[in-house]
């Protein structure tokens, strides 16, 4: 059996109540995630064994995360403890034509602090066969981009699949480094790479022909990335696949949703889904890697369904309140079928 690592950050999720603004709200929702562990949840879901490599403090707050991560089938034996805080973020989820909003509060985190050497990753990858990072955990620190570096490589060296979600988060990088700067040495070293038109964009200047992320109108042309990922692939020559992910906006309780995928030779598209009440947008993207991997590994040969299980899981991510996508292969391959009923299983 395959078996996955996945690193980075894993927050408190404070989350006002229903639609309230953080002005009306008198209480917070407290929950878990973080970009890299909602993809191990995902995993563990649906029957991968997978791992999640962090550093946190050694309080009860930490340890109730950890609780929560095992709960789901998360393997967290290789979790570092150390350091004075967990991260904080605070959401207020929008409706309609006001966007949702987040505030951070995780500066001086434990894993903020990780520095090289800290992971033995020779034998966290011992036996495993893919690892994964998102392109948060080096926006941290200068310490949390070397650790990851340091990850990559000897992911490689032990010979792992190396994929990456570009995930650029514009006020996370603080320290005085800026990601085009940083992240072509790590995306060197991935065989997979997923992103969005802004990722492409904000980290490596490469933007899709004739395409504004602001005017969709919930239409967008699979098409028009395709020359995205043929610049990725040239920029990136170690990436076997690159995949991005195609959200059209007509507000923020209504998207439409797909994806392509591209192995170098031809570009695969999506089903296409048309999200109408959306619960809670939140680990979309991240429930979508968990998909694809899951994909990649289960659906060897076959991209294109790899690629349809990912949107369709990331689809029913829309539907779950909190980070982690709470759904089931069946569940997943039933949409995929084609029954997006709801109606109640008996």
């Amino acid at each position: 059996m395959n078996r996955v690592v996945t690193f980075g950050e894993i927050m408190l999720r404070l989350a006002t109540p229903g639609y309230l603004r953080f002005s009306q709200a008198k209480e917070f929702t407290a929950t878990f995630g973080g970009g890299e562990a909602n993809v191990a949840v995902s995993l563990a879901n649906y029957g991968i064994p997978v791992d999640f490599v962090t550093r946190v403090p050694d309080n009860d707050i930490a340890r109730a995360c950890l609780m929560e991560l095992q709960k789901h089938g998360v393997g967290t034996s290789r979790v570092l403890r150390g350091g004075e805080r967990l991260g904080i973020y605070f959401l207020e989820t929008g409706a309609v034509a006001r966007a949702s909003k987040v505030i951070y509060d995780r500066s001086r985190s434990s894993i903020a602090e990780i520095e090289p050497g800290m992971v033995d990753w020779q034998e966290v990858f011992a036996g495993a066969s893919w690892f994964h990072w998102t392109g948060i955990t080096p926006a941290l620190s200068r310490g949390a981009a070397d650790a990851c570096l340091e990850a990559i490589r000897a992911a490689r060296a032990a010979g792992l699949t190396v994929s990456c979600d570009l995930n650029y988060r514009k006020n996370l990088w603080k320290y005085g480094e800026k990601a085009p700067d940083v992240m072509p040495a790590l995306v060197e070293g991935c065989d997979v790479i997923l992103g969005n038109e802004e990722d492409a964009e904000m980290v490596f200047g490469i933007k899709p022909e004739g395409f504004d992320a602001t005017a969709t109108g919930g239409e967008v042309r699979a098409a028009a990335f395709e020359s995205v990922c043929r610049q990725l692939m040239t920029r990136f020559p170690a990436a076997k696949k690159v995949i991005i992910t195609l959200r059209g906006s007509i507000n923020a309780n209504h998207n439409t949703w797909g994806g392509v995928l591209y192995d170098g030779q031809r570009l695969h598209e999506s089903a296409r889904y048309d999200i109408t009440h959306i619960v809670d947008r939140v680990g979309g993207g991240d429930s979508f890697m968990g998909g694809l991997i899951y994909g990649l590994l289960t659906y060897a040969g076959d991209d294109l369904k790899a690629l349809n299980f990912a949107v369709a899981a990331s689809c029913l991510k829309h539907t779950i309140y909190g980070d982690f996508n709470l759904v089931t292969v069946d569940e997943v391959e039933k949409l995929m079928k084609g029954d997006a009923s709801g109606r109640v299983s008996r």
